[in-house]
């Protein structure tokens, strides 16, 4: 589950900057807000205890 979320991270990382540089700059940050958040070492919704 851990590698899942963290592709799922890289994608939503890559989409975020893409969206920067087209000049989406609120949607990139949300997008590079949720990387972080779903990413290895931020929140993860799999972390057990």
């Amino acid at each position: 589950m851990n590698l899942l979320l963290s592709i799922a991270a890289v994608i939503l990382a890559i989409m975020g900057i893409v969206s920067l540089i087209n000049g989406a700059v609120l949607y990139g940050i949300i997008l590079l807000i949720a990387a972080a958040v779903i990413g290895p070492g931020g929140y993860s919704i799999a972390r057990t205890r």
